[in-house]
């Protein structure tokens, strides 16, 4: 999710640097220059100034003129340069500092932020310095600093709403949210219409536990032809919140209806079924979804949920390793908390990379448990050298660190695979100790116990499987809440030009 700004300084800021710069400077070439640079003519200013730089190579007044040149001219780069080469004449002259903070800005770069804390230090007060520098730590994800510097920019950031929306984000990772409440009220006087941020305020409304006022808020969108799932999907939490069962139904079938391929949908429909204890309408509704996405795991697993509540442990167990076959790194079976390279779909290279660290550190436990998901992840058959590798690095792990679940986890899964299924219990249950939501651990020794025919144990780990999932449904409803807000709210910003 994107946070597109475009720049605040434009036009503007070159007059001030040029009014900076040529304030302070006389005589009728520099007045030529400053003509052709305000007539736009910016290859005739570069060519007056070639012959003034080589008479006065050390003038940083000179040096600045041509950055404000090629700056004109689009020649970044170049226009850079020659910032930064007054700067090395005259550290602290301000029109260079500005002119090459700009640059760094706009090409997003940190190297803006030394150059606007030099600029604040001559002109403390100065508010697009701090709205810059606002803008910058806001990318860089340092949201206190972004706040701080938000607050000393006045108007300046209040009055735009891409720097709203990112003021308005940083508030609700801080747990700001009546503070957010206000900012994105501002965005909506500013824009009524903003569908975006009127979600988002809602978002943050029902997160501060005031569901009829993000009722209030998204009343006009549920009122407009076919609303967006996203806006259902909102007002279906809120009216839950109030109490409000049937309008939160409502809402959710008509998302449903309007949107029959988003699986996130009826995976709502089906935690709202748990709270209600209405299980055998949330599996009609999840079946109808599986008529359309018949290969997607998330369904298979909270169909799998439901049927635990009526006692349908072998339709649940299916379903759960349906799942699994389907999804086998996102889904009950799976530990997979390797590096991005695994997610990515280049194992080869994750294996390379953690073998490099391994070789620097080779009793670091979770390194050792790195590469033994990783080798489990590829694929390795029981009698395989790569086999024998991953069982013995899973080993090593626990016995350095043996409250490191995840490699027990990897150790229950590869004794499985052998046939090993009293060794896989073991592992699974000391897993269990250390980290009792543990749902991979859960799921391996609810698959061992039927392997040994050991199935008494089974029905309550399923019903202890299925809680841990639901609770980890509504804990990602919140987290979509969060991301609902974060939406046009992240990524690299910059400040819209006035």
């Amino acid at each position: 999710m994107g946070l597109a700004l475009r720049s605040i300084l434009g036009a503007i800021f070159v007059t001030v640097c040029f009014i900076a710069v040529c304030g302070q400077t006389g005589g009728d070439q520099i007045g030529a220059v400053s003509a052709s640079l305000r007539v736009g003519e910016f290859d005739h200013a570069l060519q007056l100034l070639q012959p003034m730089l080589v008479e006065s190579p050390s003038n940083p007044q000179l040096w600045t003129l041509q950055a404000l040149a090629y700056a004109g001219a689009k020649r970044k780069k170049e226009a850079l340069e020659s910032f930064q080469h007054a700067l090395k004449i005259s550290p602290d002259y301000l029109a260079a500092l500005e002119g090459a903070a700009q640059l760094e800005y706009e090409a997003g770069s940190g190297q803006a932020i030394p150059l606007l804390h030099r600029i604040l230090l001559v002109r403390p007060s100065d508010p697009t310095s701090h709205a810059m520098l606002a803008v910058l730590e806001y990318n860089r994800g340092n949201c206190l600093a972004a706040l701080q510097n938000f607050d000393r920019s006045g108007d300046l950031a209040n009055s735009q709403p891409e720097a709203l929306r990112a003021r308005g984000s940083c508030l609700v990772r801080t747990k700001e949210l009546d503070k957010a409440i206000s900012v994105f009220e501002k965005l909506l006087e500013i824009n009524s219409s903003d569908t975006v941020a009127r979600c988002q305020l809602a978002s943050v409304e029902l997160m501060a536990a005031r569901p009829k006022e993000a009722i209030d808020v998204l009343i006009p969108i549920l009122q407009a032809t076919d609303p967006p799932a996203t806006v259902l999907q909102l007002a279906s939490s809120a009216y839950e919140a109030m109490d409000d069962t049937p309008n939160a139904v409502r809402v959710l079938r008509q998302a449903i209806v309007n949107n029959p391929r988003d699986v996130d949908l009826y995976l709502d429909f089906a935690d709202l079924s748990m709270e209600h204890q209405s299980f055998q309408v949330g599996i009609d509704v999840v079946n109808s979804g599986l008529r359309i996405q018949p290969a997607s795991a998330p369904l298979y697993v909270a169909r799998g949920v439901l049927y635990v509540q009526l006692a349908k442990y072998d339709e649940a167990e299916a379903d759960f390793e349906k799942a699994n076959s389907l999804d086998p790194k996102a889904s009950l079976g799976s530990v997979a908390q390797g590096l991005e390279a695994i997610q990515s779909g280049d194992p080869d290279r994750a294996l390379a990379r953690v073998r490099a660290k391994l070789a620097k550190k080779p009793n670091d436990p979770y390194l050792l448990y790195l590469e033994a998901d990783i080798l489990t992840e590829k694929g390795v058959d029981p009698g395989t050298p790569d086999f024998a590798r991953a069982l013995s690095l899973a080993e090593r792990a626990i016995s350095i660190q043996p409250s490191l679940t995840s490699a027990r986890d990897v150790l229950a899964k590869l004794y499985l695979q052998a046939g090993q299924n009293k060794i896989a219990i073991a592992q699974c249950k000391k897993a269990l100790i250390s980290d009792p939501k543990d749902q991979t651990a859960l799921y391996h020794l609810i698959q061992a116990l039927r392997k040994s025919g050991e199935t008494a144990e089974i029905p309550q780990l399923l019903r202890r499987l299925a809680d841990l999932r639901a609770q980890s449904t509504r804990e990602e409803s919140q987290h979509n809440r969060y991301k609902l807000v974060e939406r046009n709210s992240s990524g690299t910003a910059q400040l819209a030009q006035p």
